[in-house]
Formats: C-alpha cells, sequence, structure tokens
C-alpha cells in the first residue's frame, strides 16, 4: 500500500513510519503538496538467507528421501 504523507509528519512520526514499512506499507513524503521522497523496504540480504535457507532445506530434504529409499531397498 502506497500513502502519501507530508514532510513535517513524516520526521514527526518516523518510528512508527518505519513500523508500516516493516509491515509492508510504502510511503511518498511530500514537501508542499509535491512528491520529494519514497520510503519503501530495503532491499537486504534477508530475503537472500532465507531464499538460499529454502533452498537448502529443499535439498535436505531430498537427500533425506535419498537415503531413506535406499535404506529399504537394502531391507529387501
Amino acid at each position: 500500500m502506497n500513502l502519501e504523507i507530508g514532510s513535517y509528519e513524516a520526521k514527526t512520526k518516523l518510528p512508527e513510519l518505519l513500523r508500516g514499512v516493516q509491515a509492508g506499507n510504502r510511503y511518498t513524503i511530500t514537501l508542499r503538496g509535491e512528491p520529494v521522497a519514497d520510503l519503501v523496504p530495503a532491499e537486504s540480504s534477508k530475503s537472500g538467507d532465507a531464499v538460499a535457507a529454502v533452498e537448502q532445506m529443499r535439498q535436505l530434504m531430498l537427500s533425506a528421501a535419498t537415503i531413506s529409499q535406499e535404506g529399504r531397498r537394502k531391507a529387501i
């Protein structure tokens, strides 16, 4: 969601706006009604870390399934 906010209000409510950004909100900061800046979530390595973690979990699950199937084959 993109919301417009005046520069004075942005200054006085910065902690609240940052919590909003963490929740997924985007803000356009205006000066005398003209857009001057956007306050958006930063591109961080956390999202990359999450993607890497998911991939590692998939690989672990695949290897565990392979090991489990190999164990069953040996038992037969």
